[in-house]
């Protein structure tokens, strides 16, 4: 569970930001600009080490304390005038105290040398939940993973292999809580062999700390006032305790870098974009004649998150995919009808046990500018209609229209889509490697790596054929706009939702059907849906036709979502089932086992589905999720929240329930 962070505190008094938190700055008074280039870009070598990066290959540069981003915009800039352009930049920085929006633009608007790459930050940049967040910048060129949260809780979770480290924050005086040998020696299990160091202190708990932990340190000059700083470097990380390789991060797909992807819905739409911004060539493979036409393309979908106060894995999942997707639309698709709407959310408390965790939430320690509680009346200020309960309002949350975003996800130069081709086998040639989709037509494609996502049809595929997936069939009904109706200003959600009018039409719903098919709308679904909005939002209701309504009023559409036993998506590489029940059979007898023998991976295959009535959350986060993994850049989540999601759990699960009782 993630300790509550609050937002930095600044004192602008100076005309600089000084933390009121720590009593210190977060860049020098003389040249802040001048000391990082001295202190962590000049001493970590980085203008010659990205100079000599092969084009293609990935540098990873680790932080402590994110702060203004001053170091990160340095960094960027540094390496776009260095590096070939074929090459990438992934950012990790931890940072317990965020700056809010407005601090973050006031600080950064003194470097106007950084305005192009301050403009692009600034842009996906919202107040930050705690958790991990993942930025995609310069056209897919830089990403940024940034750790909301204590040093000391995000490292330990964190699987990456650093080539620089930045050990910034304030002062080992001011903030001693973070410059600890725990700090440290997680600097060292994280490095990659070679790794270097700069750090602008010289202290001594700094320096015998880090040499403690396996680096080689040393006093160099520093910048203006200051007579030295530290620099080191760690020839050789740490040996590695015991872990599960179930779990392990898959071999990277040697070859050429070339996908397919199967299935264009928002899964299989958000997996090719995050590899073709890598510069992946990327075919996707589509059943219908259009992408987005099944659960993905429904004419509104809500931007919104119901999140438990107990911080569960699915609440830690949908804090940073929630984030994300709205980063990923603030840079990609303009706001609009045909679009989306950041018109905000409420989440009504509808009975008891929903006042009971709103009430959990409020007092979780989310910033306020991702949710805060209303009562009733501010409710309905905040929708424009009457509404009688009290609610949770989501400001940064909204509707989206989903077949517009996975339009624009699969417009990128390196995916070409081919519609209307259903994959009947999936195979991998002995020869080549590739994989090879063939279709009903006799039609084939080819590729390095495979993609499967396509919801519950995923377990067509025999290499899939074990993975439990669950539909769920759900209606959603669209009513026409009347003049009372359309004061409506924000998403309502309760049992179920309703957007405000998209070209003068309200959607709402949705149904939860299991063991039922798609097809059409049914009336009896119709009624459900406006039963709902009547015991949700009653003067909503009435402003739309209240009782006079019925399901001939109603047009709409169904579709099956997918989803799995734990409610939480498979995003991850597929095994071969049968050889990882023999391989790990012995988890059957003692679960305190601990197995060395590297998983059966079924090389190059992958998969993203699960995503239930969510995936306009999940999806996006789980394409940069693959296509981490398949580039070996620092993951997008933490460790224990990737093994969440790996689609190998319910196998292992399995072999662990069969375990026989033992004599008590």
């Amino acid at each position: 569970m993630p300790s509550p962070t609050q937002p930095a505190r600044l004192d602008w008094s100076s005309g600089q930001p000084v933390s009121s938190d720590y009593n210190d700055i977060y860049f020098s008074r003389d040249s802040g600009l001048d000391e990082t280039h001295h202190v962590f870009i000049h001493h970590n070598q980085l203008p010659q080490r990205f100079a000599a990066l092969a084009d293609g290959a990935l540098f990873s540069i680790g932080e402590t304390g994110f702060g203004t981003g001053l170091n990160f915009l340095v960094a960027w800039q540094s390496f776009l005038q260095h590096a070939p352009a074929g090459a990438r930049l992934a950012f990790v920085s931890t940072e317990k105290h965020p700056l809010l929006p407005d601090d973050l633009q006031r600080a950064l608007a003194m470097w106007p040398q950084l305005a192009p790459q301050a403009q692009q930050l600034l842009q996906q940049y919202a107040e930050l939940p705690p958790g991990w967040h993942r930025f995609v910048l310069q056209d897919g060129r830089i990403s940024l993973t940034l750790l909301v949260g204590d040093a000391l809780d995000t490292l330990p979770q964190l699987d990456a292999s650093i080539d620089a480290w930045f050990l910034d924050g304030f002062a080992p005086k001011l903030n001693p809580d973070m410059w600890q040998p725990a700090l440290f020696a997680q600097l060292a299990r994280l490095s990659a062999p070679g790794a270097t160091l700069a750090t602008f202190t010289c202290a001594g708990i700094v320096r015998r700390g880090l040499a403690e932990a396996g680096f080689s340190v040393e006093k160099v000059a520093g910048h203006g006032s200051k007579r030295t700083m530290t620099r080191g470097q760690l020839p050789q990380p740490p040996a590695q305790g015991w872990q599960a390789p179930w779990y392990a991060r898959p071999q990277p797909a040697a070859g050429e870098r070339s996908a397919l992807v199967i299935g264009a819905g928002i899964a299989g739409a958000s997996v090719a974009h995050s590899l073709a911004v890598r510069g992946w060539q990327v075919t996707v493979l589509e059943r219908q004649p259009a992408p987005a036409s099944e659960a993905s393309g429904n004419p509104q979908g809500v931007l919104y998150t119901k999140l438990s106060p107990h911080f569960t894995p699915l609440t830690r999942l949908l804090l940073s995919g929630y984030s994300h997707s709205l980063r990923m639309l603030a840079q990609h698709l303009p706001p609009g009808e045909d679009s989306w709407q950041q018109c905000g959310v409420l989440q009504l408390a509808y009975d008891a046990d929903e006042t009971k965790r709103q009430q959990g939430l409020a007092g979780a320690g989310l910033p306020d500018g991702v949710l805060r509680a209303v009562d009733a009346g501010q409710a309905s200020t905040i929708a424009g209609i009457a509404l009688q309960q009290s609610a949770l309002f989501f400001a940064q949350g909204g509707w989206l229209h989903p077949p517009a975003l996975v339009r624009q996800l699969l417009s990128h130069r390196n995916i070409r889509l081919v519609t209307g081709v259903s994959i009947s086998e999936l195979s991998r040639e002995p020869g080549s490697g590739q994989w090879l989709a063939t279709a009903a037509d006799g039609s084939s494609y080819r590729a390095q790596v495979a993609v499967l996502a396509t919801a519950n049809d995923a377990r067509q595929f025999t290499a899939a054929s074990h993975l439990p997936l669950k539909p769920i069939r759900g209606q959603v009904s669209t009513l026409p706009a009347t003049a009372a109706s359309r004061a409506l200003r924000s998403v309502i959600c309760g049992e179920g939702y309703i957007s405000p009018a998209r070209h003068d039409s309200h959607c709402l719903g949705a149904t939860f059907k299991f063991e039922q098919p798609a097809g059409a709308t049914t009336p009896g679904e119709h009624e459900e849906n406006l039963a709902m909005l009547a015991g949700m939002a009653p003067a909503l209701y009435q402003a739309l036709g209240g009782d006079s309504l019925g399901a001939a009023d109603c047009g709409g559409r169904a579709a099956l979502r997918c989803t799995s036993p734990d409610y939480l998506p498979l995003a991850g590489p597929l095994v071969d089932s049968a050889a990882f029940a023999a391989q790990y059979a012995m988890l059957a007898r003692d679960a305190t086992l601990q197995p060395d023998t590297p998983a059966p991976n079924l090389p190059g295959l992958y998969v993203t589905t699960g995503h239930g009535s969510r995936g306009m959350v999940t999806a996006p986060l789980c394409g940069e999720v693959l296509a981490s993994l398949l580039e070996n850049e620092p993951l997008p989540l933490p460790k224990p929240l990737m093994d969440a999601l790996h689609p190998s759990r319910f196998l292992l699960r399995g072999l662990i329930r069969n375990k026989k009782p033992q004599p008590g």
